[in-house]
């Protein structure tokens, strides 16, 4: 019986490509010629035949014998070379994140009127920079930088209370917050311009010993909900050997103008972007998202491919951009991608999980009461990657004779004989006696007040923070330590779309009533 050894050896490898046929990734190599003579020529070019596939190359596993087969006349083996070519895995290591910490808020307001968007809060508990934090946690990056303007106070508070020390271990890694400063000259008496400029002013810190090894710089929001392994998305970004990546999702067309767009090459490659576009530059950027895996339903609800905000550059990319090639530029969305896409190789990487930008009233409120829906498209816990907050040491919430439908209740909490339906209850909220809260969101309070300090307030006519008795919320967000009172109503039973009443401590936008934080509302009163 004629036979021949063929002997694949732990990263092998054959410089023809064309010949033997290409395999990527784990399962596969990257071939080129075959080493070795056997004295029967037809029967190894039979055997390289079969090698030509690319269904047979796929199929071989580095380091295994794929065939034996020996011959009595000589004993020879074909050996495949070492691969001058590897697959190269992303370290988190190399990688560091900027999270931006927003601008004025304005979108948010009256959320924002005392604190940065970042730092509203969120799910009951949580705040908005407690997503993409937990999502470089998770994904094991550990070098973290927050940029910081506007109403920044409450934003480092919460990071320097929740990520330095309480069990999150950092390693040689950081999280530093990059307030915005002014500097000598001309241009360093400027606040940040927009978002490239806020990056722009602290590209310094890559010059720093620590980190001399960062190959790749994330740029993360801090206003969107979403679960991802950035690692991932940086793995995408070196497979392609991409100057820039550029996370996005399909959206329809309710939506489509109040993002970046983006039509995109059959190798993946952004040939077009074209920021928050209206009338016909936004029908114009219509493309076929069957392409992109969506189902022929799905793509005619979301016929655009939209950016996210996030994005990964090679850092040298990066610092070329911002300090030589566009010095100038102050915004990534409207002004550096739009550019980059005709110079550089700007990738697009398709996010298929859920994700929503909460940066308006109307955005923020749905995203929040979707929480509470018997079966959401996003939850906070997850035992694999779970979302990280500051640790309040509350104790557990505290129900008397209530009834309750899909709602979240969080820690410390305090209900009598209430009703809660489709709501969230942030931490530390009292509810009294006849209280009924439909499709509100309630951010609770930062202390305590104790029984005989709530029996004082209500003696001499005052109201406590909390909720008081028989009183009616619909269509609703509760800011945080507010006072609402006995017998109030608050049900925008007019309809009223938008109306600005600071001085009865609330607003209404998009038809949502917002009780501002640390507002009074006295009994009896009707909204």
């Amino acid at each position: 019986m004629d036979a021949y050894c063929a002997t694949i050896k732990a990263s092998t490898h054959m410089p023809q490509s064309s010949k033997i046929g290409l395999s990527y990734g784990d399962n596969g190599f990257l071939g080129e010629k075959l080493k070795g003579s056997l004295t029967n020529n037809f029967e190894v070019n039979q055997l390289t035949k079969c090698l030509k596939t690319e269904k047979k190359v796929r199929r071989f596993k580095p380091g295994v014998a794929f065939s034996v087969i020996t011959t009595k006349e000589t004993k020879e083996a074909l050996t495949f070379q070492k691969p001058a070519f590897e697959r190269r895995r992303a370290d988190p290591k190399n990688v560091a994140a900027i999270i931006l910490g927003g601008g004025a808020g304005t979108q948010l307001f009256p959320l924002t009127s005392r604190r940065a968007t970042p730092a509203v809060p969120v799910g009951g508990c949580y705040r908005l920079i407690d997503i993409p934090m937990s999502n470089c946690i998770n994904s094991l990056i550990n070098k973290i930088f927050v940029l910081t303007q506007f109403n920044s106070a409450s934003l480092n508070r919460h990071i320097s209370r929740t990520y330095f020390g309480n069990g999150i271990n950092f390693g040689d890694g950081f999280v530093e917050v990059l307030a915005a400063t002014q500097t000598p000259g001309e241009a360093g008496m400027k606040w940040f311009q927009g978002t490239a400029d806020a990056v722009r002013k602290f590209v310094w810190v890559f010059e720093d010993a620590k980190n001399k090894d960062i190959e790749n710089v994330l740029i993360l929001s801090g206003d969107h909900l979403y679960r991802m392994d950035y690692m991932d998305f940086v793995q995408n970004h070196i497979d392609r050997n991409a100057d820039i990546t550029v996370s996005c999702v399909p959206v329809g067309d309710s939506r489509a103008s109040d993002y970046g767009l983006m039509k995109i090459d059959n190798m993946g490659r952004v040939a077009q972007f074209a920021e928050k576009p209206k009338g016909a530059d936004l029908k114009a950027m219509q493309v076929d998202t069957t392409l992109f895996g969506l189902s022929q339903q799905d793509a005619i609800k979301s016929p655009y491919i939209a950016s996210m905000g996030v994005y990964v550059f090679k850092k040298d990319v990066l610092l070329q951009l911002l300090s030589w090639r566009y010095p100038t530029s102050n915004d990534f969305g409207s002004e550096i991608i739009p550019s980059a896409v005709k110079e550089n190789n700007v990738q697009a990487y398709l996010f298929r999980d859920y994700w929503e930008d909460i940066g308006t009233i109307k955005s923020f409120y749905d995203a929040n009461l979707a929480l509470a829906e018997e079966d959401p498209k996003f939850e906070f816990y997850d035992p694999k990657t779970p979302f990280f907050t500051s640790p309040r040491f509350l104790p557990p919430t505290k129900i008397e004779k209530c009834r309750i439908v899909d709602a979240i209740i969080s820690h410390g909490c305090f209900l009598r004989e209430s009703s809660v339906e489709h709501s969230i209850v942030g931490e530390r909220s009292r509810l009294d006696y006849g209280v009924e809260l439909k499709d509100t969101l309630m951010m609770g309070a930062d202390y305590y007040q104790t029984e005989s300090e709530i029996a004082s307030l209500l003696a001499e006519g005052k109201v406590p923070i909390g909720i008081g008795r028989n009183t009616k919320v619909r269509n609703c967000i509760i800011d945080k330590n507010a006072k609402i009172g006995k017998d109030v109503v608050i049900m925008n039973k007019d309809g009223v779309e938008e109306a600005d009443r600071r001085t009865d401590g609330f607003y209404i936008r998009s038809g949502i009533t917002i009780i501002m934080e640390k507002a009074v509302i006295k009994d009896g009163t009707v909204i």
